[in-house]
């Protein structure tokens, strides 16, 4: 029964048993998912869900919503910041389960562990079962599950009910209910990229505060389907047809999924980033500018293709964030795909629309084959006067490979911060150090008070 293994397994873990090397990158995430949390706060996905919780929410309490400084129920607090940490697509990813785990997990347990009044310990621990959980389960789902629906908020839901029920002590009983019942709740579908909707805050926005919901209710005695994943009509029946139940038990407590996951370095669709850093080290080793280039073809796997293949002409800033032609083009017009690359004006730019023209995708067997495991880049590049290069980049800047240093974190982090004047320098230095030092730390309200 893969199901209650995985419950046992979520119910024991301990701060002991972790390594310090995971631990450490526990605080690393929670960094990075912090910032990009204030990144999203001028969004108007964002503002929607806030003033949704100031109609619904309660009045106060316990639990911070970052993005506007205010206080709510955990509920509200870790659906609104679960809406905005996902917003400018700077959040973390998870490559074989192509789950992004930081934007559901840490606002449902940040929000649970400051209405609880847990310890910086405890949150790092609830975090990594929130983590091992989610990224069991978008591996167990597999590469078909992912041609439909959106795995952050599908897995996601998940990953944040296990790391609320650690969190709240559930025993492996009330686990295996606590994930039951987030399981028959997961939902999120792509079909919202056609359109240039809002859906995907709305996928991580209800990813996390419905796994907390999961948790709490599990805790006051609420049953759920006992064989979630693996059941006859469980989620392997209805949401993928190459699920594999092993992988929801692979490496229990020697596996440290977490150490696994990757930073986003481009502030676009993760599947884009092979890509554009194949381009960039194209451009540099070939002293190439945008008009000397007549055509990229980015080589790439299926679910880039499903993914990024229905943006074709961009209409908003977020949907050129999925469009390889606009992502590629700011590669090689500036060098980087940032925060300011991706504006209003960068839409009607004609400079960067004429390379968007440019850009063609490829389905590649090496690539295709070695996806989700591996995100291997690679651009063929013709000029204007007929050369032809192919690059290729085997480990994407972020990954853990290839991996940001903690001093790239907190310059990422205040950039972040900046972005949309979530918090100042000033006060991201105070977070960053106590962030340093969340594992001792007594508690972990207030941290923008």
């Amino acid at each position: 029964n893969p199901s209650r293994v995985l419950s046992e397994f979520l119910a024991a873990v301990r701060y002991q048993d972790i390594p310090e090397a995971v631990i450490a990158r526990t605080e690393d995430l929670f960094l990075d998912w912090f910032a990009s949390c204030l990144a999203g706060k001028n969004a108007r996905p964002t503002h929607v869900m806030e003033r949704f919780a100031v109609s619904m929410g309660p009045a106060a309490g316990s639990s911070e919503i970052l993005t506007s400084r205010s206080r709510s129920s955990a509920f509200f607090a870790a659906l609104v910041n679960g809406a905005a940490s996902h917003f400018v697509e700077q959040d973390d990813l998870h490559n074989s389960s192509v789950l992004h785990p930081g934007t559901v997990v840490f606002p449902a347990v940040l929000a649970a562990a400051q209405e609880i009044g847990a310890s910086g310990r405890e949150v790092i621990v609830a975090s990594i079962a929130g983590y091992e959980c989610g990224v069991r389960v978008g591996e167990f789902l597999g590469r078909s599950h992912y041609r439909v629906f959106h795995t952050t908020g599908t897995a996601g839901k998940l990953a944040a009910a296990a790391g609320v029920g650690r969190l709240l002590g559930l025993d492996p009983v009330r686990m295996n209910h606590c994930l039951g019942s987030a399981g028959t709740m997961a939902a999120g579908l792509w079909e919202f990229l056609r359109d240039a909707a809002d859906s995907k805050q709305l996928h991580t926005a209800k990813a996390a505060a419905d796994g907390l919901m999961a948790a709490y209710i599990a805790r006051e005695g609420f049953t759920g389907a006992g064989r979630i994943f693996e059941g006859a009509q469980g989620m392997a029946a209805g949401m993928s047809t190459d699920a594999d139940p092993s992988r929801l038990v692979d490496g229990l407590g020697s596996r440290w999924a977490t150490a696994e996951t990757s930073f986003k370095y481009h502030a676009s669709c993760r599947h884009t980033h092979p890509a554009a850093d194949a381009l960039l080290a194209a451009m540099q080793a070939h002293a190439l500018k945008p008009d000397d280039v007549a055509k990229v073809t980015a080589r790439v796997h299926q679910g880039a293709i499903d993914v990024l293949g229905p943006v074709t002409d961009p209409q908003t800033v977020h949907q050129s964030k999925f469009s390889m032609g606009f992502v590629l083009a700011n590669i090689a017009q500036y060098g980087r795909a940032g925060l300011s690359e991706f504006t209003e004006e960068a839409l009607r730019d004609r400079g960067l629309r004429e390379f968007h023209d440019k850009v063609a995708m490829k389905l590649d067997p090496e690539v295709d084959t070695e996806y989700p495991k591996r995100w291997i880049g690679k651009v063929e590049v013709e000029t204007v006067d007929g050369r032809r290069f192919l690059q290729r980049v085997d480990t994407p800047k972020g990954d853990p490979g290839n991996t940001l240093s903690r001093s790239e974190l907190e310059d990422k982090a205040i950039r972040l911060a900046r972005y949309a004047s979530g918090a100042s320098e000033t006060e991201m230095r105070v977070v960053i150090d106590r962030i340093w030092h969340l594992r001792d730390t007594a508690g972990v309200r207030g941290f923008l008070d």
